[in-house]
């Protein structure tokens, strides 16, 4: 029996937790740690270890862990006597968090928009939305990308690219057609650069001008500007113009998934901003409730076609992730964090462009802003027609590894989980920066060189992932 006290909790939680949670565990399979103690960029282990987190938990922390702007309000909050949860009935809250939010929309689309609050997950929102446009358009099929992550429920998963999650389970939503997502390194064509983005362009062209493509007009095409779980891969200005003049020639709705992407993360307030288009509706989750649970869409008005109830969810009220995700917008918004997650993302993908090279196993250094991947390849593997080495995940996996051994929090992902995804809090300062170029170099070092040294005593071996 274990009390309450983050001080109090023993390493042997890992195995008593390891007994009781499903098999469906990710992040607590690598990162075998009992964490109890977070400030901004930096967590703490029972064991008083000490590490900076640059996975943010996925993107959900932009100001870090209890970032004192916002603690501060939400303490207040709870002393106050306001109710804590609202359905979607007007509160103080609620009126406080849609202003903030309204003030960093950008303006051409906040002239139009409507917000619809959703369950506390990104995954809802998304259902939301392809419940939206099919309501509103009268259409079936749906337009997603290879590489796509939307989130993990029936609907969600339908829009994934990745299949293994999607073996076991039958069912899945009709009428979900993938198009090629532009790769400046792995092209789904095989020439790379520029030219990824013009032959994506003009497939999909053809496909929606195709009188037999075999597919009816779609009610939504869905994307996200900087592909996540795909393994970082940022859409270039140029592919979503390109993009969004499509979808309004042939009268798609398209809608942008800024769960991950949105909030400063890539150095504009939202992805989308890089390519300078107005999209018919943009999904947001993670970042939005500053920590806490919060999910919602926010579309064209010409689309609020639904009748009341055709979505809902109890905690769509959430009063408490409103008054957190009004605060966190502030913050973002007075103290101008887009520029300073520009400005610091340069240093460290610089860094990391450094470390590409000096380890032939960094095949290539992608992102935007605060959400960079390093993509690791085996350098004496068989190359494909371009030239490139085949993605190494193994490796990644045990650079994961290291970099956790050596007070580095990071996550794998993309093809193969081949790619090293930095997802930091945005507050992040340019001696961390320093500090994460150092642990990955020594990460690097160890896992490349013959033999490795001997480990710290008393860690958990990792579960396969």
């Amino acid at each position: 029996m274990f009390d309450d006290s983050v001080e109090s909790v023993p390493h042997a939680a890992l195995d008593l937790l390891a007994e009781r949670e499903s098999n469906a565990r990710t992040y607590a399979r690598s990162i075998d740690r009992v964490l109890t103690k977070g400030e901004l960029a930096v967590v703490h282990d029972s064991e008083g270890r000490r590490y900076l987190d640059c996975l943010a938990c996925a993107g959900a922390l932009p100001l870090g862990h209890n970032h004192p702007y916002v603690m501060e309000r939400v303490t207040r909050f709870l002393a106050s006597g306001h109710v804590l949860q609202g359905l979607d009935i007007a509160t103080p809250a609620k009126a406080t968090f849609v202003d903030e939010l309204y003030r960093v929309l950008p303006p051409a689309f906040a002239a139009n928009a409507k917000l619809q609050f959703c369950g506390p997950s990104g995954a809802d929102a998304v259902e939301a939305v392809i419940k939206l446009f099919k309501t509103a358009t009268g259409r079936r099929s749906v337009l997603a990308f290879h590489g796509a992550y939307h989130g993990m429920t029936m609907g969600a998963m339908s829009l994934m690219g990745n299949i293994e999650p999607k073996r076991a389970v039958a069912g899945h939503m009709s009428e979900v057609f993938f198009l090629p997502y532009p790769n400046a390194y792995r092209c789904p064509f095989g020439v790379g650069g520029e030219p990824s983005d013009t032959l994506s362009l003009s497939y999909i062209e053809h496909l929606l001008s195709d009188p037999e493509s075999g597919i009816t007009p779609p009610a939504l095409i869905i994307l996200e500007a900087v592909q996540g779980e795909g393994g970082c891969i940022p859409a270039s200005a140029a592919w979503l113009k390109g993009l969004a003049a499509l979808a309004m020639r042939h009268s798609i709705p398209l809608v942008i998934d800024e769960v991950q992407t949105g909030f400063a993360r890539t150095g504009t307030m939202f992805a989308h901003e890089h390519a300078d288009i107005v999209p018919d509706a943009i999904v947001m989750s993670k970042a939005v409730g500053g920590g806490f649970p919060l999910a919602l869409i926010a579309y064209h008005r010409q689309y609020d076609s639904w009748n009341p109830g055709a979505h809902a969810g109890t905690f769509r009220g959430n009063q408490i992730a409103l008054v957190a995700g009004a605060a966190t917008l502030r913050y973002l918004r007075e103290n101008d964090i887009p520029a300073a997650t520009e400005r610091i993302g340069a240093r460290l993908r610089a860094g990391l462009e450094a470390l590409q090279q000096r380890f032939d196993c960094i095949g290539d250094v992608r992102g935007r802003g605060l959400m960079l991947g390093v993509e690791i390849v085996n350098p004496h593997g068989l190359r494909d027609a371009r030239g490139l080495p085949p993605a190494d995940g193994a490796l990644a996996k045990r650079l994961k590894r290291e970099c956790l051994q050596q007070g580095l929090i990071i996550e794998a992902g993309g093809r193969h989980g081949a790619v090293l995804r930095l997802l930091p809090p945005l507050v992040l300062t340019e001696p961390q920066v320093e500090e994460i170029l150092k642990l990955l170099n020594v990460a690097l070092t160890v896992c490349t060189s013959p033999v490795s040294p001997p480990r710290h005593a008393g860690s958990h071996a990792a579960e396969a992932l």
